[in-house]
């Protein structure tokens, strides 16, 4: 009665979702029916048979797909189930008690998260199996990566096969190519299965991963997310009718598996515990746990840092020890992960000639010999062909060739390619572009060339690419060299087609695909096809979503190419790509989209802005992507006046998959008179520095040697001239903070409390450590810094009761007057903050961060009154104690995460 109640409700529902063409809500008799209070259901993946389909009426027990091959293929599922109407999932026809147990049932999921959904194709559609349903299955809304779906299983699970159904026929919506991935945590998984279904109405089971990398222990998860590649029609959206998953989720098989990560948490927990209990002086309780559980907090030695910082108030010897630290290198991972300053700087060359204005041009670095090659561009009234050299050793141009096609070299050419070879020491050239009045059959050819800068002679390889299995005339491509495999990668950019083909009406540009060129065999392959290429709905055949102004660059460790960004049509593509070389995995790093079909900003997801002035480049030892961004939509290239035209450069780290805005300038508005006299300077002031105004057309190249960059040329995009082209050559230095620096810092820190403390004692002796010890450790070039120094001053005249003295009573330093004097800087300073009145904010203190937030509470028993604060120099109290706590909290977040307490405190997970 029960399954027969359910089957008239749902199948009335998906009629009326059928014909009102509307998300289907669920009636009241449904809501009695679960016991459920909502106004929807929120279907769990027990619920997998559509009451209509004659399968859903039958009441055999459970049981699990055979056991074949990770791309075999299952005949529909005649798997029975009973509807338990008290909690909305199937039961079998035999007790808990006494069903067998089997490595292998079926799992109960529900939908946790999507990327989008089209209307009436909701995600919860892949819980019920209905193949005679057109509506019944999940579709997303786009087919631009990243798409997915996440489950959440009812509880961790060993999860061994996964099962797609599909719709009763073949449809071009169906997954070609999927990703599978899984993990305890949504945002923490590992790739699980790669494959592809079969274009038919037959559902798959596919074996998934279940075992760790070393194949030791087995895997669980919790949740499992399907991320969908390609569809069996390229330009239509993915579509999911019907998912089942198999496996175990036992808490008695799955308890032992899971055995290693709750031992790490239970550590975790104690050492929350031990890290509070020090804080509070709960020495007993510290001791009495550590000792139980034989879990140490931390390492020795930061043991030993809290001992004579916190306890003993040994600064002396605290200093001591972060020197000690900071030569071993301990802070070198906080230095790696601050950001980067810059520093842009116009290089005045020595030459008599230079390279004129131009946009559209090509650079390259010889990084070992010290040189940069620069061909050809557009000058805003023609293309030019010439080759130029810049010994970076000798801030010296050379004109190599004035006219390269009057030395069997290319003809004059923009918006082309160039890479170097370092083994051959070659330059390579390929592309260009051809206005539309001159693209004929016989013009309209890939010509492909190289340089040979040992022997200073041009050379061309082939005259047409296209007909030797490479690439057609592109523009707007991206090439990269793989020096160890003697390989250059070339992908992208739009395809020149001779004017009579255009003049027929093509629907839309043809864009090219990704391209080797093997040096060596002088050979070209295809890797990958564009997506609307007519070979990509082959089974065997490779695809991707190809593009224009993109970036692109390869890890020649990681053997790896990494694309970003660029524009198809009037579609911006902000998706970050990986593509591996060796194995041909497709991979989306930018995965965090916004949900439910939403759409937002790049700068709300904190990286760079696509556009079409996106220049790439990469260091493999540093594991860094460097991208710098100019003039990036189409109304800032018509004039530079727009209030968005800004500056900005970028850093992707592969180690940690985070982006960093090294720095952002909004350029105000400047007129052309302005950006014509600029020409000589090439240059804007930009945050009161000097630096590059906003242009397109230009060219950045990275000396991995020096980690330098090299910028050139461009269009400033000034609607008044639109011939001016630019011509200034500027060098960009990336820096991070060094040790010395930090070491500074730090004793900054511990210097600043020890004085603190001084002032309670002796105001004299804490004068003179403000002025030869303190002073000593700040940059007084630095205005925040001299900032802070000068308000340290006033601390003198404080008394601790909370005001502030309004006339120097201390015998000691009226005594020592002249000594203050002696400083104009400080006594001008202290005298301001005197007549200023009270401070305004805690001094004791380096940022707006309190002591309750770190984790330190101040107590009931700290001294206030003035009869405390003498016994206060004599003694630490409490309130000494919590601040000389907050200082070692503060250092040890500079340490290494594995040889210091939690970062994290027990009072974070209690809210009152």
């Amino acid at each position: 009665m029960v399954i027969s109640c359910y089957a008239v409700v749902v199948g009335a529902e998906k009629e009326e979702h059928r014909k009102g063409g509307q998300v289907a809500k669920v009636t009241t008799a449904t809501r009695l029916l679960f016991g459920r209070h909502s106004h929807s259901v929120k279907l769990q993946g027990s619920l997998e048979h559509c009451p209509a389909h004659p399968s859903a009426m039958s009441s055999s027990s459970t049981s699990s797909p055979t056991d074949n091959s990770s791309h075999g293929s299952l005949a529909p599922s005649s798997f029975g189930a009973a509807l338990n109407p008290a909690s909305g999932t199937n039961t079998s026809t035999q007790s808990n008690a006494q069903k067998p147990f089997s490595l292998s049932e079926r799992l109960n999921f529900e939908i946790y998260r999507y990327s989008s959904y089209s209307p009436n194709y909701l995600p919860e559609n892949v819980l019920v199996d209905c193949p005679n349903d057109q509506t019944s299955r999940w579709s997303a809304y786009t087919n631009s990566p990243p798409q997915f779906l996440t489950l959440k299983l009812r509880r961790p699970a060993i999860v061994k096969k996964i099962k797609f159904g599909k719709f009763e026929k073949s449809h071009v919506c169906n997954i070609k190519k999927f990703r599978v991935y899984g993990g305890l945590e949504d945002e923490h998984m590992v790739l699980l299965l790669e494959g592809g279904l079969k274009n038919d109405n037959v559902p798959e089971v596919f074996n998934l991963r279940c075992l760790t990398e070393d194949g030791a222990e087995n895997l669980p998860i919790l949740y499992l997310k399907i991320v969908p590649l390609l569809s069996w029609g390229p330009s239509f959206n993915f579509s999911i009718w019907y998912v089942e998953l198999h496996g175990q989720d036992d808490p008695m098989y799955t308890s032992a598996r899971m055995k290693s990560y709750n031992s790490l948490r239970e550590v975790e927990i104690i050492k929350l515990c031990l890290k509070h209990f020090r804080q509070q002086g709960y020495m007993s309780a510290f001791g009495a746990l550590q000792e139980q559980t034989n879990v140490q907090l931390e390492h020795p030695l930061i043991s030993e840092l809290h001992k004579c910082l916190v306890l003993q108030g040994d600064f002396e010897k605290a200093e001591r020890f972060i020197v000690e630290c900071i030569d071993e290198g301990l802070m070198d991972e906080y230095l790696y992960k601050q950001d980067y300053k810059h520093s842009w700087h116009m290089k005045h060359t020595e030459s008599d000639m230079k390279p004129g204005n131009r946009g559209g041009h090509q650079l390259v670095v010889d990084a070992k010999k010290r040189l940069i090659y620069l061909y050809g561009g557009w000058d805003g009234y023609q293309d030019l062909s010439d080759l130029w050299v810049f010994n970076i050793d000798d801030d010296q141009w050379t004109l190599l060739c004035e006219r390269s096609e009057l030395s069997n070299g290319p003809t004059p050419r923009s918006c082309h390619k160039m890479v170097f070879d370092p083994i051959s020491e070659n330059v390579f050239m390929l592309g260009r572009y051809l206005d539309n009045s001159i693209r004929t059959s016989d013009y309209i050819k890939s010509d492909f060339y190289l340089y040979d800068t040992r022997a200073g002679i041009w050379m061309q390889i082939c005259d047409d690419t296209s007909q030797v299995g490479g690439p057609q005339l592109v523009y707007d491509h991206q090439m990269c060299m793989d020096a160890d495999k003697r390989t250059i990668y070339v992908f992208g950019g739009k395809i020149l087609t001779p004017r009579s083909v255009n003049a027929t009406g093509a629907i839309e540009p043809e864009y090219s695909g990704l391209f080797s060129y093997h040096i060596a065999t002088n050979t070209w392959a295809q890797i990958l096809v564009d997506c609307h290429h007519a070979s990509a709905s082959m089974a065997d055949v490779l695809s991707i979503k190809s593009r224009i102004t993109h970036c692109m660059v390869f890890h020649n460790k990681h053997r790896k190419l990494y694309i970003y960004g660029g524009q198809r049509g009037k579609e911006d593509l902000d998706e970050f790509l990986s593509y591996d070389v060796d194995t041909q995995a497709i991979s989306v790093l930018n995965k965090e989209q916004p949900h439910h079909g939403t759409t937002a900003g790049n700068e709300a997801k904190f990286e760079p802005s696509s556009g079409y002035t996106l220049r790439a480049t990469i260091d493999c030892e540093r594991d860094e992507i460097y991208i710098f961004s100019s003039l990036s939509k189409v109304k800032d290239r018509r004039d530079i006046q727009h209030v968005d035209a800004s500056n900005s450069f970028w850093v992707y780290s592969l180690r940690n998959h985070k982006w960093s805005r090294i720095y952002y300038c909004r350029h105000s508005g400047q007129d052309a008179n302005s950006i014509s006299r600029m020409n000589i300077l090439g240059a804007s002031k930009g945050d009161g520095a000097l630096e590059p105004c906003p242009r397109y057309a230009h060219q950045l190249v990275y000396d991995d040697l020096a980690n330098t960059h090299y910028l050139f040329g461009g269009n400033p995009g000034i609607c008044q001239q639109q011939q001016l082209r630019l011509d200034d050559f500027w060098l960009l230095r990336l820096e991070k903070p060094k040790r010395e620096e930090i070491l500074k810092h730090c004793r900054f820190l511990v210097r600043k409390l020890r004085y603190e403390e001084m002032t309670r004692q002796d105001p004299l002796k804490a004068m003179q450590y403000l002025r030869h010890h303190i002073a000593a450790v700040i940059d007084h070039n630095d205005a925040e810094q001299l900032n802070n120094f000068h308000k340290l001053a006033s601390l003198l005249f404080k008394n601790h009761d909370g005001s502030l003295e309004r006339e120097c009573t201390t015998p000691a330093l009226c005594a020592d007057g002249e000594d203050l004097e002696t400083d104009p800087d400080v006594s001008a300073k202290m005298r301001d903050e005197v007549a200023d009145g009270p401070a305004t904010e805690n001094l004791s203190l380096e940022s707006n961060e309190s002591l309750i937030s770190s984790g330190i509470s101040e107590t009931a028993s700290s001294p206030s009154s003035s009869s405390c604060t003498k016994r206060a120099r004599t003694e630490c109290t409490p309130e000494l104690k919590n601040k000389r706590a907050f200082l070692f909290n503060k250092l040890v977040q500079l340490m290494p995460a594995s040889m210091v307490q939690p970062e994290r405190n027990l009072s974070d997970f209690v809210v009152m």
